[in-house]
Formats: C-alpha cells, sequence, structure tokens
C-alpha cells in the first residue's frame, strides 16, 4: 500500500515540476487575467445574472489599468460579494475550500449563478468539478434517500467560458444552483481536481446551509388591443438584474437563450418576493411597457394589455416569417431534438406573427420531418399559422447557397427517406420543387456576396464563396416546368433583412437592372442568424379575403408584399394607380410620360437617438433597423422612390407612428423598375413600367456585373459537383452565361 501511495505521490510530484513551475512562484500574468474576467462578466450577461452597471464600470476602469498598483484587489472587491466558495489548489495539488463571501441564498424551483474563486498555486490545467450527495452521489458513497436530492448544479463550461483551468494563479468558475424545496437546506459541496477516489488530498468539502426563498403564484392576465386573451412577451428582472426564470436552465416552451418569456393569458410563474422590473410587448407593432412590480408575501396578479402603435393586418397586410427553425443553432438537442410545434407556435403568438414557416433542416432532419404536413400545423388558431416546409441546409446543394423551400406536397427528395441523397446542383432542387408548386428562394442572401461599400448598385464582383444568394446570379436566368409543364422561373424570390442589406439588395438590384422579375421576402432565419425572436425580419403580403398559407406564399410570388423589421412600414404601393403586386406589377406606357407613385408610410422612432445602434457597422447586428435610418438629431426617416436601383426622390417622414401618405412624380423615359425603401428598415417589391413595349433593360453595367458574376461563382462551386450533375452544372452555367450575353446585346447607353 506505501509503494503504490509513494509512485502516485512521485506522479503528482513531476506533474507539478513540469506542468507548472512558473505559475508557482511568477507573478499574475495580467492580460490572460483580464482576458478570463471580460469572459466571465460576458457569461453572467448571458446566464441573465449580470453584474451591476457600477461593478462594470469599476471593473473596465481596473481591467483598462494594464495590471498597475492595486488593481488584481479591486478586481476581487468587485467580485468578492458573488464568491460562494474559495478553492485553494497548493503547489502539492492538494484542494482546500473555504467559504466566500455572497450570502447562500437560493430560489425555490429557480437557478441562481455563484462565482468559484480559484487560488492555483500548482499552475493546474484540468478540470475543476464540483458534486453534492444532495445533487447525485459522490464517489463510493452510500445510497442516499430520495428526499434528501433537493438540489441541481452545473459548472458553466460553455462558451465563453472553457471547460479547463487554465493554469493561471487566480481565476473564476461560475456554478449555477437549484432548489426544489424553500426553506433552510443544508448542502456538502465537494470540489475535486482529479481522480478522488484515489487520493483525499485531490478534493474538499464544504457544508453549506441555504436559505432558499419560497416562490409565490403569479397569474398572469393578457390580453390583446380588443380586451381578448392573448400570449405577449415578458422580461422580468429582479433588483440586481437577474433575468427569470433564469435562462441558462429552461426547457421549451421557454428558449435558454432568451431573456423573455412567451406566456397565455391565465399562465402561473413561479417568482419569490422581492421588487422585480417587468417590460411586456407583442411584436414590434406593439409599444413596450416597462412597470416596477412587488411580490411581498403572497400570491399575486398581474395584468397586461397590448397597446398597438399600427395593426397592418387591418388594412390587409398580413405579416409572416420564411425562415425559422425548430432545431439546430441556438436550440438544444437534448431532451428532445430541437422543439415541437407547440413550443414554436407560442413564440409565433407571442410576437404577434401572423404566419410562421418552420423549416426543417439539417440539424435533427430525420427526427424533424415527421412534423411536415403539406398543410397548417393542428396547433395554429387562425389567424396566426404555423406551417413547416424545408430549407435545404446542411445537406444537399447547400454549398451553392441555402434554399427556402415553402408550400411543397412533398419534403424529402426522390431516391430516399432523409437528407443523404439530395442533389448537389441547386438548379435540379428547384425544379424537383417548382414540379409542386412551391415559392422557392435563396436564404440569407448576402452570405458570400460581401462587399465594403454600402454604394447601391456596387459594380465590383463580390466573391460568391458563401452560402447566401451565389448560385442565383445562375438559376434566375432559367425558367423550368411548373405544375402543369408550363414553364416558370426557377426563383421566385430573394430572402432579405437577415444579413447586410447592401449584400442582399445589390444582386437583387443587378438583376432587376438586367430584367429578370425575382421578388423579396423578409426572414429571421431563427434562431441562427438571429435568435432574439422569431419575426425579426417579415414580410408583409396583401390579401384579397382571409389568410392563408397557400395565398400568402403566391403574394410573395407576385410581389404583393413589402419586407420589414416591423417598426416601419410602406403600405399599398402604386403606380398611376396600379397596385404593386396586381396585374404582373406591370405598367405599359405608350410613350415618355410623368408618372404619380404614391404609398402610405409609417414608422416608430424613439424621440431620442439609439446611438447604441447607429454607431454600429452596417455589418454589425442588427443589419435591418429603423434606427439606422434615422436622420441625426430629428425623429424622422427618408423614404425614397427608387428607379433601376438610383434614388428618383426622397421625402421625409417623421416616425411617430402615424401613417402619412406620400406622393412622388418621375418622368419616366425608358423602361425600367421602381419601388419605395426606408433604407434599412423597409422596402417594397417593384413595379415594372415598360415604355414602347421595350424590354427592361436598365444597366449596361449590372448586365456586365451579371455575366463577371456567373464565372466568379463558377469558380467557387465547380468543385463541389461531380459526376453527371458537373456536365449538367457546366450546362446550367453556360445557359446563365448565353442569357447575359445576349441582353446585354439588348442593352442602351450605360
Amino acid at each position: 500500500m506505501k509503494k503504490r501511495r509513494s509512485a502516485a505521490w512521485l506522479v503528482l510530484w513531476l506533474q507539478v515540476f513540469f506542468l507548472a513551475p512558473q505559475a508557482i512562484s511568477g507573478p499574475l500574468e495580467w492580460q490572460p487575467f483580464a482576458a478570463q474576467i471580460r469572459r466571465l462578466t460576458n457569461a453572467l450577461e448571458r446566464l441573465g445574472s449580470p453584474l451591476s452597471s457600477d461593478e462594470i464600470r469599476k471593473l473596465d476602469s481596473s481591467l483598462n489599468s494594464g495590471g498597475l498598483g492595486e488593481a488584481q484587489e479591486q478586481v476581487e472587491a468587485v467580485l468578492s460579494p458573488h464568491v460562494l466558495a474559495l478553492v485553494d489548489i497548493n503547489p502539492e495539488m492538494r484542494v482546500k475550500v473555504a467559504a466566500g463571501g455572497t450570502k447562500p441564498e437560493l430560489i425555490e424551483g429557480g437557478w441562481r449563478t455563484f462565482l468559484i474563486k480559484v487560488s492555483n498555486q500548482a499552475g493546474f490545467t484540468g478540470a475543476l468539478r464540483i458534486q453534492s450527495a444532495q445533487a447525485a452521489r459522490l464517489y463510493n458513497a452510500p445510497a442516499i434517500q430520495t428526499n434528501d436530492l433537493w438540489l441541481d448544479l452545473d459548472l458553466v463550461e460553455g462558451q465563453p467560458m472553457q471547460k479547463n483551468l487554465g493554469g493561471l494563479s487566480t481565476e473564476y468558475r461560475l456554478v449555477q444552483l437549484y432548489s426544489r424545496d424553500h426553506g433552510r437546506r443544508e448542502a456538502k459541496l465537494v470540489f475535486d481536481i482529479g481522480q478522488g477516489t484515489q487520493d483525499l488530498g485531490l478534493r474538499s468539502e464544504m457544508d453549506v446551509l441555504f436559505t432558499c426563498a419560497p416562490s409565490r403564484a403569479v397569474r398572469l392576465h393578457i390580453t390583446d388591443e380588443n380586451g381578448k386573451p392573448t400570449t405577449g412577451s415578458l422580461q422580468i428582472r429582479d433588483r440586481a438584474g437577474h433575468v427569470l426564470p433564469a435562462p441558462a436552465k429552461r426547457l421549451a416552451p421557454d428558449f435558454f437563450f432568451h431573456s423573455q418569456i412567451y406566456r397565455n393569458d391565465g399562465e402561473v410563474l413561479h417568482l419569490p418576493d422581492g421588487h422585480y422590473h417587468v417590460q411586456f410587448r407583442r411584436g414590434p407593432e406593439s409599444l413596450p411597457e416597462d412597470r416596477d412590480l412587488e411580490i411581498a408575501g403572497g400570491d399575486a396578479n398581474w395584468s397586461f394589455q397590448v397597446v398597438r402603435w399600427i395593426d397592418p393586418a387591418k388594412l390587409g397586410w398580413w405579416s409572416g416569417d420564411h425562415h425559422i427553425h425548430a432545431a439546430g443553432c441556438a436550440h438544444y438537442t437534448k431532451p428532445t431534438e430541437g422543439v415541437h410545434a407547440d413550443d414554436m407556435m407560442r413564440h409565433v403568438l407571442g410576437e404577434d406573427l401572423k404566419v410562421g414557416a418552420n423549416l426543417t433542416w439539417g440539424p435533427c432532419f430525420d427526427y424533424q420531418k415527421q412534423f411536415f404536413r403539406g398543410t397548417d400545423d393542428p396547433v395554429s388558431a387562425w389567424p396566426y399559422l404555423l406551417h413547416y416546409d424545408v430549407e435545404v441546409s446542411g445537406f444537399g446543394s447547400h454549398e451553392s447557397g441555402h434554399l427556402c423551400l415553402l408550400r411543397l406536397r412533398e419534403q424529402i427528395y426522390p431516391g430516399g427517406d432523409s437528407d443523404t441523397h439530395w442533389p448537389k446542383l441547386g438548379l435540379n432542387t428547384l425544379k424537383w420543387a417548382k414540379r409542386q408548386g412551391a415559392l422557392v428562394g435563396p436564404a440569407h442572401s448576402g452570405w458570400g456576396l460581401e462587399m465594403d461599400s454600402t454604394e447601391l448598385p456596387n459594380f465590383n464582383v463580390p466573391p460568391f464563396n458563401g452560402i447566401g444568394a451565389n448560385e442565383y446570379i445562375v438559376d434566375v436566368t432559367h425558367e423550368i416546368p411548373g405544375p402543369e409543364g408550363k414553364l416558370v422561373p426557377a426563383v421566385d424570390f430573394l430572402s432579405t433583412v437577415d444579413t447586410p442589406y447592401p449584400w442582399e439588395l445589390n444582386i437583387w438590384y443587378q438583376t432587376l437592372n438586367a430584367g429578370f422579375r425575382t421578388r423579396i421576402s423578409g426572414e429571421t432565419d431563427f434562431p441562427c442568424i438571429y435568435s432574439e425572436r422569431v419575426g425579426l425580419g417579415r414580410s408583409y403580403v396583401q390579401l384579397d379575403g382571409a389568410l392563408n398559407y397557400l395565398d400568402w406564399c403566391e403574394g410573395i410570388r407576385a410581389g404583393r408584399n413589402y419586407v420589414s423589421d416591423g417598426f416601419s412600414h410602406l403600405l399599398n404601393f402604386k403606380a398611376d394607380g396600379l397596385a404593386m403586386g396586381t396585374k404582373g406589377s406591370e405598367l405599359r406606357l405608350a410613350d415618355v410620360k410623368t408618372v404619380e407613385f404614391t404609398v402610405e408610410a409609417a414608422a416608430l422612432l424613439g424621440e431620442t437617438d439609439a446611438e447604441h445602434i447607429q454607431a454600429r457597422k452596417f455589418t454589425e447586428h442588427p443589419y435591418w433597423h429603423v434606427e439606422r435610418a434615422r436622420i441625426a438629431g430629428t425623429r424622422s426617416v427618408p423614404v425614397e422612390l427608387i428607379g433601376n436601383g438610383q434614388v428618383v426622390a426622397t421625402t421625409q417622414l417623421v416616425a411617430d407612428g402615424t401613417i402619412r401618405s406620400i406622393r412622388f412624380s418621375s418622368e419616366i423615359k425608358r423602361s425600367g423598375w421602381y419601388a419605395v425603401r426606408i433604407l434599412p428598415s423597409a422596402h417594397t417589391n417593384p413595379i415594372f413600367i415598360e415604355v414602347h413595349d421595350k424590354p427592361i433593360r436598365a444597366s449596361r453595367r449590372s448586365v456586365e456585373w451579371c455575366l463577371k458574376s456567373v464565372d466568379q461563382c463558377w469558380s467557387q462551386k465547380e468543385r463541389f459537383m461531380k459526376g453527371p450533375e458537373l456536365v449538367q452544372a457546366r450546362e446550367a452555367y453556360e445557359h446563365a452565361r448565353s442569357v447575359y450575353r445576349a441582353r446585354l446585346a439588348e442593352c442602351e447607353g450605360e
């Protein structure tokens, strides 16, 4: 026995000597220490347990000092009130633990986040572990009675935190504790850095007497603007700024990556006594309500009512997000592979989004495919519709650009029952979808079309090396058989709002100038590009009758919609009385004429600038936001008439939520396309004006750009094609070149 113990200690001494000699005697290394403190504060923010603004200010001041003077002491003074345990790892890798400076207080039915301070004299770079007999069995521990398992705990090891210690002499870890009960409860916390069953020196125990605050039942009364029961969004923070219920341990229908929750009228929350700041809203068409509420010694009732600033649905314009997901990206994969329809429906309802297109894609495909029906999901409650369709992403032609396939009758490409056999050439996928009558278009269009400028149109050829509207430059030139064999455009729309607007709009403007008539639609790609909420990017589709999914999709195909972030609106765009999206959106003129354009516009801005958004580059979130359109120092935004991609006329709109009628006049001398925009917040689809029956060939430079772009796209995508599809791809690309060459010959002027 003594020989085995001597051998074990020899190994430990060798580890100390060779792995961490500098950390034992060396001073604190300030730069990595400061970096891990910044990761720590970032993680606390993500977990819904942020430090106070005063604490953040003090930390920033200390961390920016470069470690001079008393900077480390100042940092530790800020963090000390949040530390549950002080763990010491001595040079021999012996572990000791003592109580920290925080009060050991938990919440019944809720999670609390604590700091663990580690003094790491050994420079140990393995994992620190924490266990408890009240949360799970310990090494070789006897069976514990079930009623003693009142605690749950979890070390935070996901980004931006790290699983292992960094070897610094001082660093911090995060632990989250959950209490099943209320009252006073004792727990034994065991900290270890290795094989605790082999040597007791590698672990240490601490008994903690927790005070677990009782939760109260809070019944919610949530009504719409008409006083009818509805679903709303609630963001609840306690006096310290902690988000409740604790985000990191939420399960569906609540999402751990949200600060808000969605609740129906009549549902109950459980919160401990305390002061709370609550923000209530129901999507971007409502006004947020901020309220301070108190729970003291008993159950409570909270009532909220939606206050709208606009209701496009009452005017016949129905909102929808054609690209949301129930699996992948921010979603978890356990206990289920993504979430279910009723979970996503709650979010659609809570954001007052009339149509949610739930797209099954690569992650969890074989689990999520069970929800496809080809009709609205049964959880739909008119006028709120949830419909499962497909995004080609993570399989098939996704390297050439992801594809949104809407209103499918069949969800899986012939030849298999999963996602492993789909074609690599996007055009082949589009042909299959179009035979079903599907509405199709590339997702997150801007990826791969990056440029440094916000100029529109911009004639620099982008790299075409991403997963956005890359192969669109080829597909737009093709007509393929529809359901009855009649040739139809291979692409119906481009997705917008979820990538930087110059990248999305540039390729659209160029192909419109070349005479193609692709429309645009708004999307969020929730919870991938945006995880904040569904409906961050929207299409507002005008319908003559009652809302249904098929007609809503057809409205996008016809271009009877505008896209928006929901905070600005462009209704009833017309040219000489011809409404956008009707009669092919085509106005024919026998001769040169001055045309009158009309639109009803509304936007909502706060009375003061939101500088934190205005200061961001166009390549930073949020890519589309009405605040970016604000005319500096005012509460107004520019409303622009666009002709062939150029600004033809501009007026200012006061963004106070009022709908105002706007008129523009422009002399039309040649065929072209016209649209209205509040950039980057809302954009209509085009009205096409033909003069003397001549096709639209608005810009020679645009057609040349398209032709060069085909070659650039091929240089990036050729490597993905194999066998017969390589031959088909060459033919598809050459077809595109021939179409652009023919149109180039038809161009007049620049």
